[in-house]
């Protein structure tokens, strides 16, 4: 009797586990929509997660199954969601019907994972609005001016350091590079340190940055257990982000917050508009928890430091592999150099015609982000996805995505998709803007926040990398690019590489730049125990 019990508990397991798998891989197919045919148990995800397929390649594919259908069936996992191919329906849930559709997909606990938990990205409803409301000045016009400043000298004095490099120095990889970068732009305009990246290289601001942004390896795995197994990794405390980066970035920020109450300082950075929006709070006898400040400050930094130089690389890799749009860049940096002898303002780098086209066109042809989610907040009826068929009744908290490199590279909206070709933008700019077809930073209140700080952040290194070097590919440079199929984010398969080469037709007006670096405070990463100077932290 036993043994038969045991028997018919074994079948029950097999029968409950190939149940949970199979349940819903029918759901498309019995709604008669299109859809792409699933991986047991992965879904439409199997292919790369075995590594056979790029995220991008995936999202092509899906997109591609039924070009006549505005919105087709895809399985993450198990998981039924809907990827919209309709530009006009894009806009209609991500604008005009937004309040139905105001979330993204929330994976992370903000007790186990606070530091992405608790920042904007993930927050949802009237936390996301409170949030949203609170950090919209740190990018208003005046911001940016002001920010625009620290950066002109980052990028000024980061060129100058690698003109200056030894010539068999000059093979460089661009993604470690830009990140350095990056990293020194958003740790003045956000935090208020100045820190020198490439002569300090092993600086705690940019070694736990790297750490905290590396999705490779087992960071991928754990990626997608807690996206996809939330109650076993809160079981097992399994989180993305470790506990040294956290209590590095939240000593960072409490001291930054300490010695500017203290000194009674004040910056226009995003650290100052949480204190002062902390200080609103206090009045009320409300309370801003330290963790939300560092959380925000995080995840600006997180963003700014990863995709920003990742952009920067795909930008200057065609910068480099294409001679032409080179040379007719360059001469639109010289025009503006002459123009300012040397001194550029926010307005002009904002204003330089081509130099957009080129950033624009890099973002079409390799947004960072190859999709975009969001949640169905109430009860939605789409229209029918193709002629003659029947409306879709969207449920509550159900996933749809919004699928960016599908639309970016489809030839019905982009004439030889996977040309680099900035002129599409310099004729059909403003059209291609308002397209809903273009997205590289989303669409509706839930566009990225910091679009136009990580814009200037691009031109402003670009503008001064070749009013003094040319790009040229050398011996490791793919051409063409090749995208890695391992981890989520979107890289190339063996690095960015490029050489340096200094121009020899430099504009006269460069010829004699004193960097600004030796008048600022450089950060030593061994100065205190978090890495940072507490008589140095406020003074950027």
């Amino acid at each position: 009797m036993e043994a038969w019990a045991m028997i018919l508990a074994f079948v029950a397991v097999i029968l409950s586990i190939y149940y949970y798998v199979v349940k819903d891989m029918n759901y498309f197919k019995k709604i008669d929509l299109p859809y792409l045919e699933p991986w047991p148990i992965l879904g439409n995800m199997g292919a790369a997660f075995l590594r056979r397929k790029t995220i991008s390649d995936i999202i092509v594919d899906t997109y591609n199954v039924n070009p006549k259908a505005k919105y087709v069936g895809f399985f993450d996992l198990n998981n039924p969601i809907l990827v919209i191919r309709d530009p006009e329906l894009i806009k209609i849930i991500a604008v005009k019907k937004f309040d139905n559709f105001p979330d993204h997909r929330s994976f992370v606990d903000d007790v186990q994972d606070p530091l992405f938990g608790k920042a904007l990205f993930s927050l949802r409803g009237d936390r996301w609005r409170e949030t949203r409301t609170m950090l919209s000045p740190a990018f208003t016009l005046s911001k940016l001016k002001g920010m625009f400043k620290l950066m002109n000298e980052c990028g000024a004095d980061f060129t100058d350091y690698l003109s200056k490099m030894p010539k068999d120095k000059k093979t460089i990889e661009m993604k470690d590079v830009f990140a350095r970068y990056t990293n020194d732009v958003i740790a003045t305009c956000a935090f208020g340190i100045t820190i020198n990246s490439m002569k300090d290289r092993e600086n705690e601001f940019y070694v736990l940055g790297k750490n905290a942004t590396n999705f490779d390896g087992i960071k991928t795995l754990k990626f997608l257990m807690i996206r996809f197994f939330p109650t076993i990794t809160r079981l097992f405390k399994i989180n993305i982000i470790s506990d040294n980066v956290v209590n590095f970035f939240k000593n960072v920020v409490e001291e930054v917050i300490n010695i500017r109450d203290r000194d009674k300082i004040v910056r226009s950075d995003m650290i100052q508009l949480m204190m002062e929006a902390r200080d609103k709070r206090a009045e009320m006898g409300q309370e801003l928890p330290m963790m939300d400040i560092v959380a925000q400050a995080f995840i600006f930094f997180f963003g700014g430091f990863d995709t920003v130089s990742t952009a920067m690389c795909f930008t200057c890799h065609e910068i480099g592999v294409n001679p032409d749009i080179q040379k007719r860049l360059q001469r639109e940096i010289d025009d503006v150099i002459e123009k300012t002898n040397g001194n550029p303002t926010y307005e002009v780098i904002n204003n330089m015609e081509y130099l957009d086209a080129v950033i624009s066109e890099s973002l079409r042809r390799y947004p960072v982000v190859v999709f975009l989610d969001r949640l169905c907040a109430e009860s939605y009826e789409l229209p029918p996805s193709l002629p003659g068929g029947k409306p879709f009744l969207l449920k509550k908290d159900m996933n749809i995505w919004f699928p960016i490199y599908g639309l970016h590279h489809d030839p019905k909206y982009f004439e030889d998709p996977y040309k680099f070709d900035p002129e599409r933008f310099i004729k059909n700019g403003k059209e291609i803007n308002n397209s809903g077809v273009y997205l590289p930073f989303g669409l509706g209140p839930r566009m990225c926040i910091g679009n136009r700080f990580a814009l200037l952040e691009m031109k402003v290194l670009i503008f001064h990398l070749l009013a003094r070097c040319n790009l040229k590919p050398s011996s490791k440079t793919q051409n063409p690019l090749q995208l890695s199929k391992k981890g989520m984010a979107m890289t190339a398969e063996n690095g960015f590489w490029m050489d340096l080469v200094d121009r020899e037709d430099v504009h006269p007006t460069l010829k004699n730049f004193v960097p600004n670096s030796i008048a600022r405070d450089d950060i030593n990463a061994d100065a205190s125990t978090n890495g940072i100077n507490n008589s140095h932290a406020v003074k950027a």
